[in-house]
């Protein structure tokens, strides 16, 4: 079958997924969103696995951090009461002591990983997960997924109809100055577009738009570096014509914390 059809329905059924559950009730949006964590785990820890340096246990570190994610979502959904997640502290330092059996060449190396794990997956998942569970707009991950995935396609056409300055060639090669303007230009207008039919604040919209485009680039090249310093093409391969969990995620990932932010100051403006 032709990769762009492959590619496209792959990712219409992601795009159902990921929505569908969102949008029916938090019961599915946390099933999800766990199932994209534990995922995203097993991905990132192993790509390491041909690594000279790093020697991460992939189970032992996705079983570690996959705990504290139900831990902390247990307490959002208060079913635990929530100084609960304070177990995590213990958890998480008690998990470095595996280095001393282990005996691999590079514990501090391993220790690195294993807790870039926590940050670079099981928190923006978390976030996600409370904007989902805390907020009054029980669309708010939603649209900001929409003005990610907007600035991804944008960015995208309109690279291959006017890119020419090469935006970080080191690090992405096809990424272009053209083509980022014009993804964050037409994440604006998205954003525009679901202040207006959602009859929603356009300020925050706007400004939205404004943090999350880049937010999303970022996202995109910071995962890029990650898999060219590793010399890996894609993080899995669960998705066909996208590749991983992560290599979808890579964008919402980075945003989705620093969107929190500006959601959070915007409740005190």
């Amino acid at each position: 079958m032709n990769n762009i059809v492959v590619r496209g329905l792959s990712g219409a059924v992601f795009v159902i997924l990921v929505v569908g559950s969102l949008w029916l009730n938090a019961y599915t949006s946390l099933a999800v969103l766990a199932l994209f964590t534990c995922l995203g785990l097993y991905e990132f820890f192993q790509l390491f696995r041909n690594s000279n340096q790093v020697q991460v246990s992939v189970l032992f570190s996705t079983g570690v951090h996959f705990f504290i994610f139900l831990l902390v979502a247990a307490s959002l959904f208060n079913w635990i009461p929530s100084y609960s997640v304070f177990l995590a502290l213990p958890i998480l330092f008690l998990s470095m002591l595996v280095e001393l059996w282990r005996k691999e060449e590079n514990p501090l190396l391993n220790l690195g990983i294993h807790f870039l794990g926590l940050i670079y997956v099981v928190i923006p998942f978390l976030v996600i997960l409370a904007l989902q569970l805390k907020t009054a707009n029980q669309h708010l991950v939603i649209y900001m997924l929409i003005l990610i995935w907007s600035n991804d396609t944008f960015a995208y056409l309109s690279g291959r109809m006017l890119g020419k300055t090469k935006l970080f060639e080191r690090i992405s090669p096809n990424k272009t100055w053209e083509g980022t303007i014009g993804g964050v230009i037409m994440t604006v207008v998205v954003g525009g577009i679901v202040a207006f039919t959602t009859n929603q604040d356009y300020f925050f919209w706007l400004i939205s738009a404004l943090i999350v485009a880049p937010s999303a680039i970022f996202g995109d090249l910071l995962e890029s570096l990650f898999k060219r310093s590793l010399n890996i093409k894609d993080t899995g391969n669960i998705m066909p014509g996208h590749g991983g969990i992560l290599d979808r995620f890579d964008a919402a990932l980075f945003t989705a914390p620093i969107f929190c932010c500006w959601w959070l100051f915007y409740q005190f403006i």
